[in-house]
């Protein structure tokens, strides 16, 4: 593993000054995953109300989305783009429930879901850094593979460096 993050550095130092921010990265997706949610709340509370004005903010807050998304989803290879998109929807929700879980006291449901949460993440930083090897991607990706990627990340992406 340690290879990998060696390797990946190299990588990185190598490209031109700003081609690789992965500071800007983790800040966007943050971002694009609030996006995804707020896509989803207008959908709901169009149906909720009956309000169709919901349903054309849903509309907006998606082509912003998908302009913010391509920022970090470059050349997506056969449905990269979707798998992406929902590995940051699903890891949202799932920090959504920790905390809930956290917050009704259950310490070990929301730690169960804030690893499951940062693990989807730091697959969708592996995909799109193209860490990720297709035949990983093909079957499900196992627990080992998960934590490489989580590790990987943790040392690579750091939203505090300006």
């Amino acid at each position: 593993m340690e290879d990998d993050v060696k390797r990946l550095m190299e990588k990185i130092q190598s490209l031109k000054k700003g081609e690789a921010d992965l500071s800007r990265d983790e800040d966007l997706s943050i971002g694009i995953m609030n996006l995804i949610s707020l896509e989803e709340h207008s959908y709901f509370t169009a149906m909720k109300t009956g309000n169709r004005k919901y349903l054309e903010m849903m509309n907006s807050i998606r082509e912003l989305r998908k302009k913010l998304l391509k920022k970090i989803v470059q050349n997506p290879e056969g449905e990269e783009w979707c798998i992406s998109k929902h590995l940051l929807a699903a890891s949202m929700r799932l920090i959504e429930t920790g905390t809930k879980e956290q917050a009704r006291g259950r310490a070990e449901d929301a730690e169960l879901m804030f690893n499951s949460a940062f693990h989807l993440y730091t697959l969708f930083f592996a995909i799109n850094m193209k860490l990720v090897d297709k035949d990983e991607l093909r079957n499900e990706p196992s627990q080992k593979s998960l934590s490489r990627f989580s590790a990987i990340v943790k040392k690579l992406v750091d939203c505090c460096k300006e």
